[in-house]
């Protein structure tokens, strides 16, 4: 474990630097000094596992690219979200979009799978984790979380064809999909009261 000195250390070293460089990419001021506390919080769980100090330089602006990167994934995901929601031209309302009533429901099927098959999906999809991020972050080899995510994904994909018909375009996007379990029934029916 790193001693406060030590990191003290690393933050005097390498923090105006990397601010500047954050800076360069981020979307506002604000949204740089976020990105760089979330990547010092990075370092600061990551070092442990960094082999040999010599490259210390290059990992970090690993890190702060990668970090840079999610949060450019992140806006993109939440701007295309809001943009079919919020459209002017009288898109599908949320509760007449299939799509968006699904991932609503979603939320159900994932609190159904197995732990370690939900803290894999959740971790990768909800918090944009890559997969050597979140082998790191389980403490498994990055084989095994791509594993773990992928028959996370298939374990999901089984909960939800065996409860729901689904009608899909020809690209793949859902057109309709209909709750056809009585185990959806009678959760709905739970959560009403």
């Amino acid at each position: 474990m790193l001693e406060h000195r030590e990191f003290e250390t690393l933050w005097d070293r390498y923090s105006g630097r990397l601010r500047s460089f954050i800076r360069a990419k981020a979307a506002s001021r604000e949204e740089a000094e976020d990105l760089l506390q979330e990547l010092f919080l990075r370092v600061h769980a990551g070092l442990c596992c960094l082999q040999g100090r010599e490259a210390m330089e290059s990992w970090i602006y690993r890190v702060a690219r990668n970090l840079i990167i999610d949060s450019y994934r992140s806006r993109r995901s939440h701007e295309e979200y809001e943009d079919r929601f919020e459209s002017p031209y009288g898109g599908p309302e949320p509760d007449e979009d299939p799509a968006a009533k699904l991932a609503f429901s979603l939320e159900d099927m994932i609190a159904r799978l197995p732990p370690p098959y939900r803290e894999a999906l959740a971790l990768s999809e909800y918090e944009g984790l890559g997969q050597s991020e979140l082998a790191a972050r389980l403490g498994i080899s990055l084989p095994a979380a791509k594993s773990r995510v992928q028959r996370a994904r298939g374990r999901l994909k089984a909960l939800l064809l065996e409860c729901c018909h689904f009608e899909l375009d020809r690209l793949g996007g859902i057109v309709d999909y209909d709750e056809r379990c009585a185990r959806c029934d009678l959760e709905r029916a739970a959560k009403a009261r």
